[in-house]
């Protein structure tokens, strides 16, 4: 026997189901990432993860069917010191009626400092503010002290003040075992380096870690290092000459019964879908499109 563990979307708590456990023929579960923020170019903020949704015992009308869009990552913005610009947030995720929030994009050097708002906040680039997150789904990012970059927020906790001449490492993810395994989603991406030490993706403990898909802040000339696809994690800020990082795109998931239950899906969404136990997990990883359960 072994538990899920999903993340309540109006408290932040946990709710623990042992498997197996009864999903009633016409309800399910569901997982819900938008795409994370961008890092920013120089002396820049990591980015904000995308807004984390988890929702359980859904109701579905067979036959009536509904919206699901999976969100991009936001897009690095070119250029490097001292002409730089905040990249993009990332793009909304949508299950039916429940939309999570596209993620901060980390903020720069000159006029955009501040990280953006976002499902979990951009973190502040060089010595801005972080960008605020949307609270049910996501953190805040940290600020920044010259000239290194604060990580990016969270689905799990707020992003790193950057200090010490070390960049900010990115707010923790969140763990759901809804396709049946354990998996750390939607952390924000670390701060640059600005030429010193940059901070760890989704609060890793070492670098490479890619914890909660976020990338970590660069901190010497090179590619940028983007959050990973189908996460929700946060780019990685950058240094003083690269230009911006992409966060990783979202993703939806969907857990329902095996007995009874049959499901079409739309031309425009991409998807794949396995076996866990008694359920089916269908997980949409591009794309939008309309599913129906019948």
């Amino acid at each position: 026997m072994f538990g899920l563990t999903f993340l309540s979307a109006t408290s932040k708590t946990t709710t623990h189901r042992v498997v197996p456990y009864a999903i009633e023929p016409d309800k399910f579960d569901s997982l819900t990432i938008a795409g994370g923020g961008s890092g920013g170019a120089a002396y820049a903020g990591g980015g904000g993860a995308g807004g984390f949704i988890s929702t359980l015992g859904i109701s579905f009308n067979r036959g009536v069917g509904f919206t699901v869009t999976v969100g991009a990552g936001g897009t690095g913005a070119l250029g490097t010191y001292p002409s730089t610009a905040r990249g993009g947030n990332g793009g909304n995720s949508t299950r039916g009626t429940v939309t999570s929030t596209g993620g901060g994009a980390g903020g720069t050097y000159n006029t955009t400092q501040a990280g953006a708002s976002g499902g979990s906040g951009g973190g502040a680039g060089f010595s801005g503010a972080g960008g605020a997150g949307s609270g049910l789904e996501g953190f805040a990012g940290g600020n920044a002290s010259p000239p290194v970059g604060a990580g990016g927020g969270g689905a799990g906790g707020i992003g790193q003040n950057s200090g010490a001449s070390i960049g900010g490492k990115g707010g923790i993810g969140v763990s759901s075992s809804i396709t049946g395994t354990s998996t750390i989603y939607a952390g924000g991406g670390g701060g640059g380096g600005g030429g010193n030490v940059g901070g760890f993706g989704g609060g890793g403990a070492s670098v490479g870690l890619f914890t909660g898909g976020a990338a970590d802040g660069g901190q010497v000339v090179g590619t940028p290092i983007n959050g990973l696809a189908n996460t929700g994690g946060g780019g990685g800020g950058r240094d003083n000459n690269n230009n911006g990082s992409n966060g990783g795109s979202g993703v939806v998931i969907l857990r329902y019964a095996i007995s009874g239950v049959s499901i079409t899906i739309g031309a425009g969404l991409t998807s794949s879908t396995t076996t866990d136990g008694l359920f089916y997990v269908t997980t949409f990883t591009a794309g939008s499109g309309t599913v129906t359960f019948t």
